[in-house]
């Protein structure tokens, strides 16, 4: 039976005496001060005060050691010390592509392993696309990381983790306030964030923060096949830029291609997309679409797409397919991509053709699935044979 932690606490004792460590860099600031109370760092009257101090800590200088924060007493320093961890989880392999694209593979507890890609030149400066889950329950038919099973949900350090990490290889702490290499965040790896809406809000509170990352939320985005029950607390808790993962203007081939739509049909997500807090010319939503050679990329289809999002503040991204081991599906050519987004262009819609990024490593949008999957069920299949063999011969 395989075993899976949460990143917010440290490995159990084997013994199981003891409760494991807190990993601070998972708390909210309102976390961050009642762990600091429970923990008898400091008195409550005093607790907005530290747990500012060691925030700026972890989030704007990056330190993962209690030792280095100089403005604070020696005692406190060895009591947080003793009572919290501020580790990193484990880089499993890190992968450079030819065009620049850096893909982590990053283990935060046995068993459980996921991956970020930082993407060079994306939004002001870079952007990181985190993941949210640990496989994907929505078996997207186009999307490779949808045939990885759901293993379960990321914690909030876990996410928050995956930027740490990211901003560790590329040397970017102090957080600076100008001339970031990562300067975005993306919700666009392995899982459905909405179905893991408190971690993804949390993560987002903390990367936000000005005394720490300090990314904008509009720097944010979320991307979603369209939990329409929660696109409006999305909206609500984090106030991040929103993407819905369209790819089909009717049900009938939406619900293959996106097989939750046969819960939330294209009326329902529409009509909640309209209502999303905070939409307007300024803070437009993204449509991502997929660009499937002879499925959806006619220019009858492109026609369809204008009618559906008539009236929403929106621009449409259009992704050129990326192909993945045992995939049926091709990319669409390039000149019918191009007469796609020309349509969508004459309507008044931006319809920018998504550059692929880091196809050689498995890294563009649709690629990600953790390659250690097919190693463990190797390894699974390797020791249950052993084992089988040693009982025969014991026998």
């Amino acid at each position: 039976m395989s075993i899976t932690l949460d990143l917010s606490r440290a490995s159990a004792p084997a013994n199981g005496i003891g409760k494991a460590p807190v990993n601070l860099s998972g708390l909210t600031r309102e976390g961050l001060r009642n762990a600091l109370i429970e923990a008898n760092i400091c008195p409550p009257e005093k607790a907005k005060m530290r747990a500012s101090q060691v925030w700026r800590w972890i989030h704007h200088y990056g330190v993962t050691d209690f030792a280095l924060m100089s403005d604070i007493g020696k005692e406190t320093r060895a009591a947080l010390g003793e009572a919290f961890t501020l580790a990193r989880p484990e880089i499993v392999e890190r992968q450079i592509s030819k065009d620049g694209t850096r893909k982590y593979l990053i283990r935060t507890a046995p068993g459980i392993e996921v991956e970020a890609v930082y993407i060079p030149d994306v939004g002001r400066a870079g952007a990181l696309c985190v993941s949210s889950q640990v496989g994907c329950t929505l078996n997207c038919t186009f999307c490779h990381t949808g045939t990885q099973k759901l293993v379960r949900n990321l914690t909030t350090a876990e996410i928050v983790a995956q930027v740490q990490v990211a901003r560790d290889d590329l040397e970017e702490w102090p957080s600076p306030k100008e001339d970031r290499r990562l300067s975005n965040i993306v919700f666009m790896g392995m899982g459905e964030p909405l179905y893991n809406l408190d971690s993804v809000s949390d993560a987002i509170d903390i990367i936000s923060d000005n005394e720490g990352i300090a990314l904008s939320r509009r720097r944010i985005t979320v991307s979603t096949s369209g939990v329409v029950p929660q696109l409006q607390a999305l909206g609500d808790r984090t106030a991040a830029m929103l993407a819905i993962s369209l790819h089909a203007t009717n049900d009938a081939l939406r619900d293959v291609l996106v097989p939750l739509n046969k819960k939330y049909p294209l009326d329902q997500l529409m009509a909640a997309i309209r209502a999303y807090p905070g939409l307007a010319n300024t803070r437009r939503v993204t449509f991502e679409y997929v660009m499937l050679k002879g499925v959806n990329d006619s220019p009858d289809e492109a026609r369809a797409l204008v009618k559906l999002i008539e009236g929403i503040p929106s621009k449409v991204n259009l992704i050129p397919f990326n192909p993945w081991p045992g995939t049926d599906y091709e990319c669409s050519d390039w000149k019918t991509i191009e007469r796609f987004a020309a349509i969508l262009n004459k309507a008044g819609y931006a319809s920018p053709i998504r550059t692929p990024r880091g196809r050689d490593i498995l890294a563009a949008c649709g690629q990600l699935k953790s390659e250690s999957e097919k190693q463990r069920a190797s390894a699974r299949l390797k020791a249950e044979r052993e084992a089988d063999a040693d009982d025969a011969a014991a026998a």
